[in-house]
């Protein structure tokens, strides 16, 4: 089989940018120079040049993030401190909580790069992209969404490119079964920058409508799903047939935690 990487990597913004300034990664490397220096100090009478390999010792880093740096999986506990109250109101799930047995499932693969930035998709939208791929969501599918972001991966436009994933359409998805999904954009809602421009407006009319704030993720309030975003090569996998692995980081109640995303295709 194909394997795809579905996942960008934790960089200094200086070389790649995928974030805005409070979850922007930091990474000091070492060298092994310096790693010679901390053997030394823990093994007696150790010469790096004499006993050391080259004189050389270990290298590591010391990295500076937040739990929503990368490509990562949102919890519900990052949308509201309850969940599922259309079946039952429960605390939400933190992301150690994650079923393992959701990591693995169907690649179901929308392309909604011909929807404008900021289009914020609705029911209608999500069936007519399913209707394309002649696919119809099954229990345990993880559907992820492909955008116009992607092309901006790694810029200072990234954080304001893509389509995002409404309310009702996000409701819609999960009540056909599907508990994880994903997009190649910052956020699963569309770029805020959108958001907060509609929202000055409706304030200016004196019509303030919060409903359309993070719509997609409050979505999370009334069904409870974990979200992956940031994810990358969604272009290189079918629409069907590729299975996703997608395990989050083991956080103690941590609304999220960054995810290694890894498509497989069948020869």
């Amino acid at each position: 089989m194909k394997f795809i990487d579905l996942s960008i990597p934790i960089i200094n913004t200086d070389e790649m940018l995928f974030d805005i300034p409070k979850t922007q990664p930091k990474i000091i490397y070492s060298t092994h120079e310096e790693g010679a220096i901390e053997m030394s100090g823990l093994f007696m009478k150790l010469n790096p040049e004499k006993h050391l390999p080259d004189g050389k010792g270990w290298v590591t880093e010391m990295i500076t993030l937040n739990t929503h740096s990368g490509t990562h999986m949102d919890a519900p506990w990052h949308f509201a401190p309850i969940q599922d109250k259309e079946i039952g109101k429960r605390k939400a799930m933190t992301i150690d909580e994650f079923p393992l047995e959701w990591g693995i499932g169907p690649l179901i693969v929308l392309d909604c790069t011909d929807f404008e930035d900021g289009h914020v998709m609705t029911v209608e939208d999500i069936d007519k992209k399913l209707e394309d791929i002649n696919h119809k969501l099954q229990i345990g599918d993880i559907l992820c969404i492909h955008t116009n972001a992607s092309k901006y991966a790694g810029t200072k436009e990234y954080t304001s490119r893509g389509a995002g994933v409404g309310r009702e359409a996000t409701l819609h998805i999960i009540r056909q079964g599907v508990h994880v999904v994903g997009i190649d954009a910052w956020s699963w809602d569309a770029p805020f920058v959108f958001t907060s421009n509609k929202w000055k407006k409706m304030v200016k009319a004196k019509k303030p409508n919060p409903s359309i704030i993070w719509e997609g993720h409050f979505a999370g309030i009334e069904l409870g799903y974990f979200q992956m975003e940031k994810l990358t090569n969604l272009d290189k996998v079918p629409p069907v047939g590729a299975t996703i692995y997608c395990f989050p980081v083991k956080i103690a109640r941590a609304s999220a935690g960054w995810v290694r995303a890894v498509a497989t295709i069948p020869d």
